[in-house]
């Protein structure tokens, strides 16, 4: 898992480089995950949004985003 934030710009900053504001992912690997690395999931919290990738890949991993509720309802299933 990286310790670096991963930043990236706001979607309202216009194309020209001014009037910025950039935003962070503090990425963590699941408490489910194990110690070797392999099969493991890392997961970044904001406001509403939960971002899901591979930590394996770290970086350069592939991240998808679902609503707040849906991870809350996804995690119910999953430890049902």
């Amino acid at each position: 898992m990286s310790n670096r934030l991963t930043w990236f710009k706001s979607s309202y900053s216009d194309s020209q480089g001014g009037d910025c504001i950039e935003v962070a992912l503090d990425w963590r690997k699941s408490t489910y995950s194990d110690n070797l690395d392999a099969a493991c999931v890392e997961v970044a919290t904001c406001p509403g949004t939960v971002h899901v990738r591979d930590s394996k890949l770290g970086e350069t991993s592939p991240a998808f985003a679902v609503a707040g509720t849906a991870w809350t309802l996804f995690l119910g299933g999953v430890t049902a």
